[in-house]
């Protein structure tokens, strides 16, 4: 029986791997400490104004002084939803 020729083929070689690029995860320095002062800050905001008997920290807001006060807190919850 007769044989078949041999195919004189290079043996595969795979195409060279790119090297990944690091992809940066996280957030800034700055962001974490930003987002737990702005929660503090309006944490002291609102028990600065029961404490002074709604007098301060600004007196011609009145009660708009909480509203300042949750507005600062519901900044730096929303920011801990953007954390990593």
């Amino acid at each position: 029986m007769p044989e078949s020729r041999n195919r004189d083929k290079p043996s595969y070689t795979p195409p060279p791997e790119k090297r990944a690029q690091k992809v940066k995860v996280g957030n800034p320095a700055w962001f974490a400490p930003l987002m737990v002062g702005l929660m503090v800050l309006g944490l002291l905001w609102v028990v600065v104004f029961y404490v002074t008997r709604q007098e301060y920290p600004v007196p011609n807001l009145g009660r708009w002084n909480l509203g300042i006060g949750f507005a600062l807190m519901l900044s730096g919850f929303m920011m801990t939803t953007r954390w990593r």
